[in-house]
């Protein structure tokens, strides 16, 4: 029994080294990182301080890179805006169903609810033959001279809306509702279809053409400023490669700057955007109203502003890698 303290106290000795090595490398490990902390922080704050001391080159560049953001950005919104100008893509595919003249009215909303269900079907609306008399008697002007008429001429029309516009899925649900029992004849204007496809895939394709453009400049455009800045502290640079200093450690204020480009042109490219398309919604809303159409611009979502403001930092971020990257493998080459 009185070895069994004694045990107890050697095992406690050894734990103690164990325990003051383990606070040993914890502290460590948090001065490290404050330090590096410390190091971002001085960077940050050395890469305002040279884009503030230099504001008509800072804000020329903010500029430049911020309309050539706000262009490709702008004209998606307008395309977003034109898709909805008809309604929608479903409603410019909208099948009409026409019924048999003689099919009851019960059988026509029996009909319509079982076009309803099916599965490519998005919306239906039934038209009865009074509804239909009524619409045409209006819009032909013709009104008088259909009320000679023994009987109601029109059949009664299903709108159907399907929720898919491809060809052969729309060719498939016109086939099917032909077939329908108490259908006289399904139509669909499939060239009409077809022309708005190709109008928006050609108008989509064009923006993202010219977003890849405008992208190359702008990393251009970063990387060019970039590589002037580096230029002006080439001495500061080789002092710092000679006495030991790391490639992350030359590339980090640079990356600042870079990410510093970014933020201002997204958040300039933002408020073009803004004003931009609101200045010019006033005057389409005043033509829509011409046309007795409720038509007005998208603006511009809060989502795809934070978005177009982290693309911005992104590019701002890789342009400065790249320059930086490129000027550090011309150093290390001279020096050997």
């Amino acid at each position: 029994m009185s070895d069994k303290p004694q045990k107890i106290g050697q095992e406690a000795a050894a734990a103690r080294p164990a325990k003051r090595g383990a606070k040993r490398d914890q502290h460590g490990w948090r001065e490290t990182l404050r330090a590096y902390g410390r190091s971002h922080k001085a960077s940050l704050h050395d890469s305002v301080g040279r884009l503030w001391a230099q504001p008509i080159s800072t804000l020329l560049t903010w500029l430049v890179m911020g309309i050539a953001l706000s262009l490709p950005m702008g004209m998606g919104l307008l395309l977003d805006s034109l898709e909805k100008l008809g309604g929608s893509w479903q409603r410019a595919a909208q099948i009409s169903v026409f019924l048999e003249l003689r099919l009851p009215e019960a059988e026509s909303q029996a009909l319509s609810l079982r076009i309803a269900d099916m599965a490519h079907v998005a919306d239906v609306e039934l038209i009865s033959r009074e509804q239909a008399l009524a619409e045409f008697q209006q819009q032909s002007g013709l009104g008088e001279a259909l009320k000679e008429l023994p009987e109601n001429p029109l059949p009664a029309l299903i709108v159907v809306t399907p929720k898919e516009v491809e060809r052969a899925g729309l060719e498939a649900l016109l086939s099917e509702l032909q077939g329908l029992p108490g259908v006289a004849q399904a139509q669909l204007d499939l060239a009409w279809v077809e022309r708005l496809a190709a109008m928006l895939s050609l108008g989509q394709r064009f923006v993202f053409g010219i977003a890849l453009l405008l992208i190359a400049g702008l990393l251009l455009v970063v990387g060019n400023t970039i590589r002037l800045a580096i230029e002006g502290r080439r001495q500061e640079i080789e002092v710092i490669k000679l006495v030991g200093g790391t490639d992350g450690y030359v590339r980090r204020p640079f990356l600042y700057i870079g990410v510093l480009y970014g933020f201002g042109a997204g958040l300039i490219a933002w408020v073009l955007l803004a004003f931009g398309l609101s200045w010019l919604n006033d005057a389409v809303v005043r033509l829509a109203g011409l046309y007795q159409s409720d038509f007005a611009l998208i603006g511009v979502p809060v989502e795809e502003g934070l978005l177009l403001m982290l693309g911005s930092v992104m590019l701002g971020y890789c342009g400065a890698w790249l320059a930086v990257g490129r000027h550090l493998r011309e150093l290390e080459a001279q020096v050997q």
